[in-house]
């Protein structure tokens, strides 16, 4: 048996050895939670009722979604110029933080306020990417640990305010702000938790992302220098300020996803793990399972959140542990690295003698 590589896989061949790779994720989930002592036909059933039957459930799901969107398709993009961007939890992060100063401190009214909470998320998160692409493209200091060290930063000045000068006055000892002013909340759909403009925002950005790297100069530029450095510095493109683009963006997305989190859900900033139960490492799987396009990550992002939602209800009806959807997620990402072989190789059988 030899493993040869295979010339071109076709769009479809991709697609579905992906499916496969996440149906047996999903049958490994259910084959674990039968050992720990649930029944699986119970999980399909609650889990039906609970999430896709019930359209508060279905609103749950893309709730979860919009943040795995919108960090996934920044990633998408990061991943394309081969600025291996893992810090996306802490750019989210700092958009929460600074949507959260302007909501508190800052000026506007309605929608003028939501806008400034925006624009101070995105500038933050970008600018969060943007200081190791400086030093990977000036220094060549290794992107994956100065993106993956700079969450942990993240995280302790997120502890800091809410223990400190931004812990709320009203709130009796816990640690966290003051609630946003209502001015300062995003819309919601009726009867849901789900911020309506969060999903708009998902959409438009991996719409957009799709057209910028598919069909401008920026994007032409940013496939070349992740293809093909060399020949990138041969053609004379910059691959300092073409990484320094692709981290404002790839960051300014994630702080995006932190401004939803804290305008849309939680109306005022809380401990890390209550803003971001892990969207900002997880939309590494939305990414990767979208094969790097910003476009698939609208559905790549929708199962994940259906994942998401789905582990909230099981953990309820079923009493299964809160860490379920971890390893759900480690499991697809598994099989996913997996069906890489059988994608990039064919199984040849047979010997090379005449």
């Amino acid at each position: 048996m030899r493993l040869v590589p295979r010339e071109q896989p076709g769009p479809a061949f991709v697609l579905a050895v992906s499916a496969l790779a996440v149906l047996l994720a999903f049958a490994a989930s259910l084959v674990l939670l039968a050992l720990y002592g649930a029944s699986p036909v119970e999980a399909l059933r609650v889990v039906y009722q609970g999430v896709l039957a019930d359209p508060r459930g279905f609103a749950e799901v893309l709730r979860r979604a919009v943040p795995l969107t919108l960090a996934g398709a920044g990633l998408a993009l990061a991943f394309r110029a081969q600025f291996w961007n893992i810090g996306a939890e802490g750019q989210l992060l700092l958009g929460a933080v600074a949507a959260s100063g302007v909501a508190l401190f800052g000026p506007g009214e309605g929608i003028t306020k939501l806008f400034l909470m925006g624009l101070a998320a995105f500038v933050a998160g970008g600018l969060w990417a943007a200081l190791p692409a400086y030093l990977k493209g000036r220094l060549s200091v290794n992107d994956v640990i100065t993106t993956l060290m700079l969450n942990y930063v993240a995280i302790y000045l997120v502890e800091w305010l809410i223990h400190g000068p931004w812990k709320g006055r009203s709130v009796f000892g816990f640690a966290y702000t003051d609630r946003f002013p209502a001015s300062a909340w995003l819309p919601t759909w009726p009867g849901t938790a789900l911020a309506w403009p969060g999903v708009l925002l998902a959409v438009a950005f991996a719409v957009f992302f799709a057209w910028l790297l598919f069909a401008t100069r920026l994007g032409f530029e940013i496939r070349v220098v992740g293809e093909n450095p060399e020949a990138a510095r041969y053609a004379g493109i910059r691959a300092l300020s073409t990484l320094f683009w692709v981290a404002l963006l790839s960051g300014g997305v994630a702080g995006l996803a932190g401004f939803v989190e804290v305008a849309g859900t939680h109306h005022r900033l809380l401990a890390p793990l209550q803003i971001s139960l892990g969207y900002g490492y997880t939309a590494i799987i939305v990414a990767w399972l979208g094969r790097n396009h910003p476009l698939t990550t609208l559905l790549t992002g929708l199962l994940i959140g259906f994942v998401f939602a789905a582990g909230d209800v099981a953990k309820v009806a079923l009493a299964t542990p809160f860490q379920l959807v971890q390893v759900v997620n480690g499991l697809i990402l598994f099989f996913l690295i997996a069906a890489e072989v059988p994608i990039r190789y064919r199984i040849v059988w047979g010997s090379d003698r005449g």
